[in-house]
């Protein structure tokens, strides 16, 4: 079963940058991104940016121009850059890639979540 480690949450500053990273363990043929999604606490899961079909990313209003979705087909990895944060951002950060592993079908993964917190 092929998961996804998401990595580079963390506390900052208001005004700061994260960059959080998604990639798959184990042999994998190729990614698709997906989408980014966050979670703040009392409030339902909410989209951050959503990869269609191949098109560019659509960003939640609240997030754009100041987030950016990349992707390093090399890395099998798939990036959040996060600039500007503000408190609101505060939320666990999910990933979600499709995956194509070593002979196996294509799959959807969620990653487990990266806290990040961002202080006034």
């Amino acid at each position: 079963q092929v998961q996804l480690v998401e990595s580079g949450g963390d506390l900052v500053q208001a005004g700061g940058s994260l960059r959080l990273s998604c990639a798959p363990s184990g042999r994998i043929w190729s990614i698709k991104p997906l989408g980014w999604y966050r979670q703040a606490p009392g409030k339902l899961r909410e989209n951050v940016a959503i990869m269609t079909n191949g098109a560019s990313p659509d960003y939640a209003d609240s997030v754009k121009g100041r987030f950016t979705v990349s992707t390093d087909n090399a890395k099998n990895t798939m990036y959040l850059q996060m600039n500007s944060l503000t408190p609101e951002d505060t939320a666990i950060y999910y990933c979600n890639l499709g995956v194509v592993r070593v002979g196996r079908p294509y799959s959807t993964v969620w990653g487990q979540g990266t806290q990040v917190t961002v202080s006034s």
